[in-house]
């Protein structure tokens, strides 16, 4: 595991559990009434999706999903997940560690609302707004950040450790 001696604290434990509750209180306010469906996008966004619904003061419905791609021989990236998810009429929340291209994340959104949802929303802890290939935005976001490599709170190293980190961090 890294510890602060082999990697660069980038966002605080105290900053991320900070700015994940001033989340939750922003979505519970924005659905008052309802019953959310959290729809956690694996590896990178378990640990967020744990701490988000926990804070959130509404009932939650908490589901996962694991994007598969597979390049076939024109080049092109196809996107597959389970779709045994029933969303027919519920209000999705779209919960991501980190949004980069947005490419998996419009697929999944389109997907969600030509299945029937009655809302659609996403929620991601960190935006890489410089990498995006489409048109998007999230709906909430806890951190803007650079093209830097990150790993902790969720988020794996290049060998897939330190997603236990209460932090984020870069790798010395």
């Amino acid at each position: 595991m890294a510890t602060p001696s082999t990697s660069n604290v980038v966002i605080s434990a105290e900053q991320v559990q900070k700015r994940v509750r001033e989340m939750a209180r922003q979505i519970s306010h924005d659905y008052a009434g309802k019953t959310i469906h959290a729809l956690g996008v694996l590896e990178n966004g378990f640990i967020f999706l744990s701490d988000l619904v926990r804070a959130i003061e509404l009932p939650v419905v908490c589901q996962f999903i694991k994007p598969q791609y597979r390049e076939d021989l024109g080049n092109m990236l196809e996107i597959f997940f389970s779709h045994d998810i029933a969303v027919q009429d519920q209000h999705i929340l779209l919960v991501e560690g980190i949004l980069h291209s947005g490419i998996t994340t419009e697929f999944l959104l389109n997907d969600l609302r030509a299945r029937g949802a009655a809302t659609v929303k996403t929620a991601a802890l960190l935006d890489r707004q410089a990498a995006r290939r489409v048109q998007l935005q999230p709906d909430y976001f806890g951190f803007l950040v650079d093209s830097t490599y990150l790993m902790g709170y969720g988020l794996g190293s290049p060998d897939q450790t330190n997603r236990n980190l209460p932090y984020l961090a870069v790798s010395k």
